[in-house]
């Protein structure tokens, strides 16, 4: 009886222990999935979404803004721009096309300007970098072109809101052929145009800038410099100083001048742009048609309030005009002597 007993125990002892694997993985099973979901609830609770998804926001604006009508190869040079400071409201849609005028001091682009901002839907800017801390790197200049060209330039001319085209004008000398290789592909980059706009008679220009160095000390207009007027009364005082020329350097001066002009065209070849001369604004009513062409821009009579002021012809206006007519006179800068950029 006891060996039976003994046996029974035996068998019971050897399931007991079979079974025990099965109810081991189990439990572990059930642990590893408990713990599963534990995790997952609280990675849930850790994730945020960005209160300002900016990215996703522009986006969408973009996308609301009808392009129909405008040619695929210049959507590169529309613009639904997005000011941080400020909303344009119901003009949000409006498309802008960004631009800069590349000139040289008196080369007419003061002039040029006050033209362009009579278009109500246009706003250049002036001469943004002739403070130096604004042209100091290429980081500076491309900060305060964004700046710019998102609309949020504060000046005289801005006509923020409803804009078609913005921009400025930029001197040669002031970084531009420094920097010109990075500037070239930021405007490439950023779809803006580019204008060019120079004076042909080179020599004429001399003149402009030795005598607006002169007022600059002088200051004939009520003790303030003026470089441009607004009455004929004011330019008349303002041409009755005639500069003497440095003849020994005139030639090389003036061919330095030519060579700024070649090379920054050179420079900025693989941007869009047009070029324009002063003396066809004078002579050439179609000359701002095709700048307003240019901006895809509705068409409008531009006018100005500035008054030219040297309109008599170059021997009238330089000091030792019998010097200059004999060291320009045979050279390849001849033409200068007799072209004029006033009407007669």
């Amino acid at each position: 009886m006891r060996n039976i007993i003994m046996d029974k125990e035996i068998v019971f002892s050897s399931r007991a222990s079979k079974k025990s694997p099965y109810v081991f993985w189990l439990v572990l099973l059930f642990l590893i999935m408990a713990f599963g979901v534990y995790i997952c609830g609280v990675s849930l609770t850790r994730v945020t979404v960005p209160s300002k998804p900016t990215k996703i926001s522009f986006t969408r604006v973009e996308r609301t803004c009808s392009i129909n009508g405008i040619p695929p190869e210049e959507l590169v040079y529309v613009h639904f721009p997005q000011p941080k400071t400020y909303s344009r409201e119901e003009c949000k849609c409006t498309p802008v096309r960004f631009f800069v005028i590349l000139s040289m001091q008196r080369s007419g682009s003061g002039w040029f300007e006050t033209l362009l901002n009579s278009h109500p839907n246009i706003s250049s800017n002036g001469e943004v970098f002739s403070l130096k801390q604004r042209r100091q790197s290429m980081e500076t200049i491309q900060r305060t072109l964004d700046t710019i060209y998102n609309l949020e330039w504060i000046s005289s001319a801005a006509k923020n809101d409803c804009v078609a085209a913005v921009g400025f004008k930029w001197m040669l000398n002031q970084a531009v052929m420094v920097y010109h290789r990075q500037i070239a592909n930021h405007f490439n980059q950023k779809g803006v145009s580019v204008i060019f706009l120079f004076r042909r008679n080179l020599l004429r220009r001399l003149v402009s800038l030795l005598a607006n160095a002169y007022d600059k000390d002088a200051k004939l207009i009520n003790g303030t410099h003026m470089s441009h007027v607004h009455t004929r009364e004011e330019a008349d005082l303002l041409a009755q100083f005639k500069p003497t020329l440095n003849v020994s350097s005139l030639i090389v001066d003036l061919s330095t001048a030519e060579r700024t002009m070649t090379e920054s065209l050179e420079f900025f070849k693989s941007n869009r742009h047009m070029i324009l001369y002063y003396e066809d604004i004078i002579n050439n009513p179609k000359a701002l048609s095709d700048v307003q062409e240019f901006l895809r821009v509705p068409f409008r009579k531009l006018k100005s309030r500035q008054v030219k002021i040297h309109i008599k012809p170059l021997h009238e206006q330089v000091h030792n005009w019998y010097d200059v007519y004999s060291t320009v006179q045979g050279s390849q800068y001849e033409h200068f002597l007799h072209s004029s950029d006033y009407i007669s």
